[in-house]
C-alpha cells in the first residue's frame, strides 16, 4: 500500500501564496511596468509575468486594468505620504540646521525618494498624464488633495508655504525626470545647451 510523500525532504518544496499576498505582488510589479509604459502602453500581460502567474490570474483579483493601474498609483501617494511622516517624526528641531524646520526636512526626505526610486518617480508622471481618463483623474485628484492635507497637518505651514512646497516638488519632479539637479535659467548645463542647439 503506498503512503502519501512527504516534502519533509524536498529542498525547495512548493508553497501557496494567499490571494492577499500574491495581489501585494501585482500592485508592486505594476509600479514598476506603469512607470515605464504608462497605463495605456502597458500590457497585462507584462505585469502578469513579472510576477510569475497567467494573466487571467491578475483578472481574477482585479476587474481591470485601469483598477490594477489605480491601485499602483494609490500605492504611490501613499509612499510619499508615509515618506513625509518619517521625516516629520524624526525631525529635531534642537539638531536641525539653522532655519529648518518639519517642512524643509519632508522635502530633503523627498529629494531622496526620487534619487532612490526612478520608477515611482515615473510613475507620478504616468498618473499624471493618464488623467484623461475620467476614473483615473478622480482618483488622481483625491490622492493629491489628502497629500497636500497630510502635510498641511504634519507641518503646520502657512497654505503659502504649503503651495511653495508643492511647486518646487513639481519643479523637482521635472529637474529628476530631465537627469538634472537643477532647473534654474542661470544653470550651467541650461546654458551650455542653449548656445549649443539651435531653436526648431
Amino acid at each position: 500500500m503506498s503512503t502519501p510523500l512527504s516534502t519533509a525532504g524536498l529542498k525547495n518544496p512548493r508553497q501557496r501564496v494567499s490571494a492577499a499576498q500574491r495581489r501585494e505582488e501585482l500592485i508592486e510589479a505594476a509600479m514598476h511596468e506603469f512607470a515605464q509604459g504608462g497605463f495605456h502602453g502597458t500590457p497585462v500581460a507584462n505585469i502578469a509575468r513579472r510576477v510569475g502567474v497567467a494573466q487571467p490570474y491578475v483578472f481574477s483579483l482585479f476587474a481591470s486594468k485601469r483598477e490594477l493601474f489605480l491601485a499602483a498609483v494609490a500605492r504611490g501617494f501613499e509612499l510619499v505620504s508615509e515618506t513625509f511622516s518619517a521625516a516629520a517624526g524624526a525631525f529635531d528641531p534642537e539638531s536641525a540646521a539653522p532655519g529648518d524646520d518639519v517642512l524643509s526636512a519632508m522635502g530633503g526626505a523627498y529629494i531622496s525618494l526620487l534619487s532612490a526610486e526612478r520608477d515611482f518617480l515615473l510613475l507620478q508622471l504616468q498618473a499624471y498624464a493618464a488623467c484623461d481618463d475620467v476614473e483615473i483623474r478622480e482618483q488622481v485628484r483625491g490622492s493629491y488633495a489628502r497629500l497636500v492635507a497630510h502635510v498641511e497637518r504634519l507641518s503646520g505651514a502657512s497654505p503659502e508655504r504649503i503651495d511653495d512646497f508643492f511647486r518646487h516638488g513639481m519643479w523637482l519632479n521635472v529637474a529628476a525626470a530631465m537627469g538634472v539637479d537643477d532647473l534654474s535659467s542661470g544653470g550651467d548645463w541650461m546654458r551650455a545647451r542653449a548656445d549649443t542647439d539651435p531653436p526648431h
